[in-house]
């Protein structure tokens, strides 16, 4: 990759003077710069920049930066050091050493700005005493091609769950229009939004394991042309019947369900330690986001176009997103012949890559204990988000008398706040492992604040006794949910990164059935007590979640 620098002077009082040779018995002082960069560590004093202090009167700091496209890890500028002040007195020749590291470079453009003499005032073949040998200026690539490779992956699965929770409630909105048109009874609804799980929770697992064998890039792509097809599909099987409308919502669900174990395999093979919180953070905030942007959508398109065009627009969008996919991802570092060798230093960290997985050591994993409070955590954090997604809106309707569209208004407002605070949450835990706090510690902090903080405000709910406080303690609680994305979310890869998409399949096969029997179970309640009844569940899960978390969860490595 090309590289190249900028030299920026205000050192001198008169521009940069022609070449001349250097001599001690020289009776007039000219201001003039002559030197070598032969190689990037200057170790001798012949390879240092001299100048005469008998000819300088006044010496003002100079600056270099170099512009690096070959080190994305460091975010493209390397700044050395500012050169030492020459405060000697003497007519001795004062030694001025920049301390900084050089790559390999054939010649740099100068630039005087005190005189704005610009551009590159030495040809190619002119003398060596006025050639800085520093690097390539005729090719500098863009900034898109300096963007880290890593985050390219981790942007893409973030629109790639953007797309798959777009295309999950598409239907929610799309499902009033259609059981007018079909005649479809209360039973019937219920019957078409529970089959879209009947798939998921078929691949959760499933998905864990293509991914560790295959590759996340396979996986990951393969999951979302065939829920992207399944969702275009949807207004062709309602028309033909209730059965092929289940059939597909199924078959979207087997798409779906491959996403998550997939991104979190191929995020294991590319992102640090260092960054793992931050990036997982904005992957799961794209599916928070994608609510918001099918619940704003939807009413509009179907509004205009009816019905079946949400379908097809959101469905359609799938293929946009795979050609980019195949184009720049790859399911690990070793796979991407453009990664910079400085990149891929920074994200194994002295570690090689290994072999993917052949076979899964079931038995093994099971018997860690890391492993199962992965799974019993999951299935307690879910239980309280799904029912609060779920039941939202007849919460709304129902106790505080919100009206249908105030109602899916602010159904729109958890889902912003949990994207916001699930990449807080990834700032604040990758800084405090950045810090020198242990993984583990900063797991167990982070998951704590995902338990507690809703316990503590679906507690207050109950207490409240205006719709905008009742609203307001809402938000709160997803809000602090969403620090759940650097805790548990983030610890299948720290446990067990070969295994990661297992891990992942494990602990959120225990979620999904948490939300299918936890919603369910809300319902009996809802029947025989109240709201408060349902809260103190909730609240009941999340502190066991909290225990079980504290004691037996870690940050370090128990599965090879």
């Amino acid at each position: 990759m090309a590289m190249g620098a900028v030299l920026s002077s205000r050192s001198f009082a008169s521009p940069f003077s022609s070449a001349q040779s250097h001599s001690r018995s020289t009776a007039t002082a000219r201001h003039q710069i002559s030197g070598r960069v032969q190689n990037p560590a200057l170790e001798s004093s012949s390879d240092l920049l001299k100048i005469s202090n008998a000819s300088i009167k006044r010496r003002v700091l100079s600056r270099i930066e170099c512009f690096r496209t070959s080190d994305p890890v460091v975010g493209g500028w390397l700044k050395p050091r500012r050169w030492q002040n020459s405060t000697a007195t003497t007519s001795e020749s004062a030694y001025v050493h920049p301390e900084y590291r050089l790559p390999i470079r054939r010649r740099a453009d100068c630039k005087a700005e005190q005189y704005g003499i610009t551009g590159s005032p030495f040809g190619p073949s002119e003398g060596h005493a006025n050639t800085i040998l520093v690097g390539d200026t005729g090719k500098i690539s863009p900034w898109w091609q300096q963007f880290p490779r890593r985050w390219t992956i981790v942007l893409l699965c973030f629109f790639a769950f953007l797309l798959c929770n777009m295309d999950r409630v598409n239907m929610s909105i799309a499902i009033l229009p259609m059981a007018s048109e079909f005649s479809w009874s209360p039973a019937t609804v219920g019957l078409i939004q529970s089959s879209f799980f009947w798939g998921y929770l078929l691949t959760q697992i499933l998905g864990g394991i293509w991914a560790d064998r295959f590759g996340g890039k396979v996986v990951l792509g393969f999951g979302v042309v065939w829920w992207s097809i399944a969702t275009v599909l949807t207004p062709i099987a309602a028309k033909i019947g209730l059965p092929c409308l289940l059939i597909t919502r199924a078959f979207m669900g087997i798409g779906e369900g491959v996403a998550m174990p997939a991104m979190n395999n191929i995020l294991s093979k590319w992102i640090p330690v260092s960054e793992r919180s931050r990036s997982l953070a904005l992957v799961y905030s794209g599916m928070y986001l994608g609510s918001v942007t099918g619940l704003a959508f939807s009413p509009l398109l179907i509004s205009r176009f009816g019905w079946p065009s949400v379908f097809y627009a959101f469905g359609s969008l799938g293929s946009i997103w795979f050609a980019l996919w195949q184009i720049k991802a790859h399911s690990s570092p070793h796979d991407d012949p453009e990664l910079s060798k400085a990149e891929k230093r920074h994200i194994l960290g002295g570690n090689a890559l290994k072999e993917p997985v052949t076979s899964i050591p079931w038995r093994l994993i099971l018997s860690k204990a890391p492993v199962w409070a992965l799974i019993i955590s999951h299935f307690c954090h879910n239980w309280g988000t799904f029912i609060l997604l779920t039941w939202m809106p007849t919460y709304y309707n129902q106790v505080l008398k919100f009206n249908l569209t105030e109602s899916g208004l602010l159904c729109v407002l958890p889902w912003l706040t949990m994207a916001v605070f699930a990449n807080l949450g990834g700032w604040i835990a990758d800084t405090l492992v950045q810090r020198g706090i242990s993984i583990t510690n900063v797991r167990k902090i982070m998951q704590s604040i995902g338990f507690l903080g809703p316990a503590l405000f679906l507690t207050l709910l109950s207490k409240v006794q205006t719709p905008s406080m009742a609203v307001l303690c809402m938000a709160c609680s997803q809000g602090s949910d969403a620090f759940s994305q650097s805790g548990l979310y983030s610890n299948h890869q720290d446990i067990g990164p070969r295994y990661a998409g297992v891990l992942l399949g494990l602990s959120n096969t225990a979620g999904v059935l948490a939300g299918v029997f936890g919603t369910a179970a809300t319902g009996y309640i809802l029947q025989k007590g109240s709201w408060d009844s349902v809260f103190k569940v909730s609240v009941a899960l999340y502190i066991l979640g909290t225990l079980v978390w504290n004691v037996f969860s870690t940050g370090e490595k128990v599965l090879e």
